[in-house]
């Protein structure tokens, strides 16, 4: 029986008891960046999954490529319906999977994919807590290499629902900063990692970062009182827009904005990677 999941969030005692129940698919998303702000560059961590190791029986994601579209002008776009449902399919996804993801970060790249499976509605997915770095210091047990068999591919095919209005483009954003169509925007990414050689951020920016938001010791989402307290200067906002570099770490805001049970957030993708492309159009404008 397929294991039912009643929050975005699953424990690392969730996941051990788990492991190994029908349907249930674990996905290690992690992506390793290099250098900051204009100067990051990212790579799939494919590697560091064989040789570093991985939850048992979890099969690697790749946001880079597969679950991204990588001929657009900005990393980490969206991938259209098709792409998203090949790159789901190849992994073993079906319609009736449960599944859980992680990477070996502070949770913004599984915040991701999370965030991309559920704007295509498919609603039995969760990130785990604390990832990789919690299920590890717990001395749970890791596997190291590739998987030893080929993944299955499903007979049926998994189909992606309607993509729902959980982003938001360089328009809304631009609505927002000029008052046509309020929206709290946050801004999600440590000011550490943007560098200090870049164009401005969004104007308006509330900066909430990862690093309000995770434990640092546990590598968990903290409790819910303290994201309460992290998001009280926008938690009563009707629409809440997270962003960050290229759109992962504003899906840690997202994921812990769920959390608190906010029904309007949506993700800039893009990010800030999109806003500095477009400054001479704004200025134009």
């Amino acid at each position: 029986m397929s294991p039912v999941l009643t929050s975005p969030l699953v424990s690392t005692q969730w996941l051990a008891d788990h492991l190994g129940a029908d349907d249930l698919v674990v996905l290690d998303a992690s992506v390793h960046t290099t250098g900051t702000g204009l100067a990051m560059s990212w790579q799939d961590a494919r590697d560091a999954y064989e040789q570093q190791g991985h939850v048992p029986g979890a099969r690697y994601a790749d946001l880079v490529d597969a679950f991204s579209a990588p001929d657009a002008p900005v990393p980490f776009t969206r991938p259209g319906a098709e792409r998203f449902e090949a790159a789901a399919r190849a992994l073993g996804v079906t319609n009736t999977s449960c599944v859980v993801v992680y990477d070996d970060s502070v949770g913004e790249w599984a915040a991701r994919l999370w965030w991309i499976f559920r704007a295509f509605g498919f609603e039995q997915v969760a990130v785990l807590d604390g990832g990789f770095t919690k299920w590890r210091d717990e001395g749970r047990p890791v596997r190291v290499g590739a998987l030893r068999a080929a993944v299955a591919v499903p007979s049926e095919p998994f189909l992606a629902g309607e993509e729902r209005a959980v982003w938001a483009d360089h328009d809304r954003v631009l609505r927002a900063v000029r008052g046509d169509e309020p929206a709290a925007i946050v801004l999600a990414a440590p000011r550490s990692l943007l560098g200090d050689d870049h164009p401005d951020v969004v104007p308006g920016s509330t900066v909430i970062t990862t690093d309000d938001l995770v434990d640092p010791v546990s590598n968990t989402l903290l409790r819910r009182p303290a994201l309460a307290e992290a998001f009280r200067p926008v938690l009563e906002a009707d629409e809440i827009v997270t962003y960050c570099g290229v759109g992962s770490a504003a899906c840690v805001d997202a994921l812990a904005l769920t959390v608190l049970g906010h029904e309007h957030v949506t993700v800039y993708d893009g990010s800030l990677v999109d806003w500095w492309q477009r400054e001479p159009e704004r200025l134009a404008s």
